[in-house]
């Protein structure tokens, strides 16, 4: 096959075990632009792309050609810059090719899942999220989850004190997620009951603690921003929970045999939750769920 540009090279076929072989004949013109290229400091790369050949061939032509250092270090400085420009110029807050993820628009159980849990025990940072547990069922479920809807993986880091952590370094993940956060704090409110439990259980999963010292016995869960707090009390009064708000300790607190039995039958905590046996102020003695506990507290009321 003979190529109408007289700088391109003629290009012989072959096939032998079933591949495609192009064998390259010396052509004194392309020979020669190559070298006219490097002596006007292209770099490799871009004499390989003008010239259209192999690397090793475009290498062979020009190795002995002689450049200034400047030329040198200029060359070097090209690809960072190159790179530099991009990112600043045309993708500013967006990952590179290649690294992009699915980005659902609208809600779903599973969306919800995980954006409630990147608000509560997570962090949305610019350059990604993270999510921290100590359990292995949430942990694994968020990985799964992320997965598949939004297709990233992540591995499974190791923290101190048993807390294991979920890392996604993607610019346009931290932006996505950040967003959809906003507005699931309004979509909730008028979300469906299964909606509203997946966003609750979330809540108290990662932020709920079941307590009990003699006669006094709560439900509680923490939250330093008080218009989520709100939201919380207003999505149990959905379920017909009583809550009230302790803004000294910012949190909110369900207690009463009622409401725990409400509780539990219509939200309850996820199942493999359990209680961190590390807290210095930890009552129990052993390892248990919390919903295990919650039904221990239930049947703790007197008849």
């Amino acid at each position: 096959m003979v190529e109408q540009d007289p700088f391109k090279i003629k290009v012989s076929r072959s096939s032998r075990d079933g591949g495609t072989y192009f064998m390259y004949k010396t052509d004194p013109l392309l020979v020669e632009k190559c070298r006219v290229l490097r002596r006007k400091g292209f770099a490799l790369g871009t004499i390989i792309k003008k010239t259209n050949l192999p690397k090793t061939t475009v290498y062979g032509y020009i190795r002995e050609i002689f450049l200034p250092f400047e030329v040198k270090e200029r060359i070097k400085r090209e690809p960072r810059k190159r790179i530099n420009d991009y990112i600043r110029k045309e993708k500013k807050g967006k990952c590179m090719p290649g690294r992009e993820f699915l980005k659902p628009k609208h809600w779903s159980q599973g969306l919800i899942f995980i954006i409630s849990h990147f608000m509560f025990d997570g962090q949305i940072r610019y350059g990604g999220c993270e999510y921290y547990n100590r359990s292995d069922y949430l942990i694994q479920k968020m990985r799964k989850t992320m997965e598949t809807l939004l297709g990233l993986s992540s591995k499974i880091y190791k923290r101190d004190f048993g807390v294991k952590q979920l890392r996604y370094s993607n610019v346009e993940l931290g932006s996505y997620i950040r967003k959809r956060a906003s507005e699931l704090l309004d979509y909730i409110k008028t979300a469906s009951l299964i909606e509203k439990k997946i966003f609750l259980q979330a809540f108290f999963d990662d932020e709920g603690c079941v307590y009990k010292y003699r006669n006094n016995r709560k439900i509680r869960g923490y939250q330093h921003n008080l218009e989520i707090l709100n939201l919380i009390k207003k999505l149990l009064k959905d379920f017909d929970i009583k809550s009230r708000i302790e803004k000294r300790g910012k949190e909110i607190v369900i207690s009463g045999k009622e409401s725990f039995i409400k509780f539990r039958d219509k939200i309850n905590f996820s199942k493999g939750i359990y209680i961190n046996l590390n807290r210095k102020n930890s009552i129990w003695r052993k390892k248990l769920e919390k919903r295990e506990i919650l039904d221990y507290i239930i049947s703790s009321y007197k008849k």
